[in-house]
């Protein structure tokens, strides 16, 4: 059965509409604390709900309705303030928490908010969990306990915040050391704004700081990993060996070489596989990416004797392949990383001490990069007024195969819907900039006919 409300990353929407009105976010907690509940022993406290968010202005109110529907059906809300969507992660799996949830909706403008569920284990939940629990969200049936006017502690738990911080620190590759590396981090006014800087302090780098300071409106405003140019041009201006932009919930970063390069996910795939190949801790038999990754990563893989597996685009389509695998390293162009021996999530703080490490050992990252020939690329979304499956539109399926025939092995053709948003995806990757023009233009031309909004 389809999902009605979970998209590829958690609930999105509107707040103060539906599904983020108060009277659904109260059933998404109440939902999510029956599950739970369900599945504690019959013994001992009850099943306790670690809720983070990040820094929009909606985001304490949405805490404290969940709050109450948490409450209702008989489960603990421990506030964890502003933190990360994987810091959340690594306390659930760390702490023994029965479940997390992070009040984020990542990248995306302040206005809109999204709710994440993730599993005792501190990965996202399964589908058919996430269906369970949407079916308990939608029952017009579903009982109600009594819940009591449900006030948390939006400042959070500071120990908590330092639990995590600890981990990271952890995290850092034998034999590197940060002392006095200079690192601009732009923090998307975001769940890392204090954070990222406070764990680069501590490991004795020389910070500094853009886009730390949120005000409830500004996060992901012309900064953070989908505006980075701030970034690069800080690092240039200032002499810094490298630059980290993160997203609002810090679970993906982009980063810029010391000359002001811009490098993304397909860059760290790279260079992080070549390492842990050298070393001979590169687990599965290969790196794992989406249909996303440039052509350029696996030809440049190809040359280490390294193997790109592609998933369709979504971390948890990675992290699902990863453990069919075996694999320990893999995530997407955007900057989500998944280092599958350190955390159960993609963490653009944790993909921040493993980029630093590896330059403080193997060099700068320019070198480490300067063999990644990116493939022009053309990404092109279009609204769309429903999601029928593509391969049910003869006249897409047709263009689709023209294409892919005139690119042959020179290029690279995907069309998806967007997980969290009405909109259809176009991506064309060739050789030639004027091919993959061509090939957007007239397979978006197609779609827009078909089911264009």
């Amino acid at each position: 059965m389809a999902k009605k409300l979970f998209g590829t990353d958690g609930i999105r929407g509107i707040p103060g509409e539906y599904p983020l009105d108060d009277a659904t976010l109260e059933r998404i907690g109440f939902a999510l604390g029956e599950y739970v509940f369900a599945r504690q022993p019959s013994k001992g406290a009850g099943p306790r709900v670690l809720i983070g968010r990040d820094t929009r202005e909606s985001g304490p109110h949405i805490s404290e309705q969940i709050a109450r529907g948490l409450d209702a059906a008989g489960a603990e809300a421990i506030a964890a303030g502003v933190l990360t969507t994987p810091g959340v992660a690594w306390l659930v799996s760390h702490e023994g928490f029965s479940a997390g949830l992070v009040i984020s909706a990542s990248h995306n403008p302040y206005h809109d908010n999204g709710v994440k569920l993730i599993s005792a284990s501190g990965m996202k939940f399964p589908d058919a969990v996430e269906a369970t629990i949407e079916e308990g969200i939608l029952s017009p049936t579903a009982a109600r306990g009594p819940a009591r006017q449900h006030k948390i502690d939006h400042s959070g738990d500071e120990k908590l915040h330092q639990d995590y911080i600890a981990g990271l620190r952890g995290a850092v590759l034998p034999g590197a050391t940060l002392q006095g590396m200079k690192i601009v981090l732009d923090c998307a006014n975001g769940a890392a704004s204090k954070l990222g800087p406070e764990l680069f302090r501590s490991l004795g780098a020389n910070v500094i700081a853009i886009h730390h300071e949120p005000d409830g409106r500004n996060i992901n405003k012309d900064c953070g990993s989908l505006h980075p140019q701030e970034m690069q041009k800080r690092v240039v201006e200032t002499g810094a060996a490298l630059g980290v932009a993160f997203d609002g919930d810090a679970d993906r970063a982009i980063f810029a070489t010391a000359t002001g390069k811009r490098v993304d996910g397909d860059g760290v795939l790279l260079t992080a596989g070549r390492y842990l190949q050298s070393t001979g801790k590169l687990k599965g038999g290969a790196i794992v990416g989406t249909t996303m990754a440039n052509l350029g990563l696996e030809r440049a893989l190809e040359k280490s004797g390294l193997k790109l597996t592609r998933t369709d685009v979504g971390d948890r389509y990675v992290l699902e392949e990863m453990q069919r695998s075996g694999a320990n390293l893999g995530g997407e162009q955007s900057g989500h990383i998944l280092f599958l021996d350190d955390a159960t999530t993609g963490d653009g703080m944790l993909t921040a001490v493993k980029v630093a490490s590896l330059v403080s050992i193997c060099g700068p990252l320019d070198k480490l990069v300067a063999d990644l020939r990116i493939f022009p690329q053309k990404i092109v979304n279009m609204k769309v007024r429903e999601k029928p499956p593509l391969a049910s539109l003869p006249e897409v399926v047709r263009t689709l195969q023209e294409a892919e025939t005139a690119l042959g092995k020179t290029g690279r053709v995907v069309l998806r819907y967007s997980g969290t948003e009405p909109l259809a995806r176009v991506m064309v990757e060739a050789e030639h900039e004027e091919d993959v023009a061509r090939w957007t233009e007239i397979l978006g031309s197609a779609l827009r006919a078909a089911i264009g909004a």
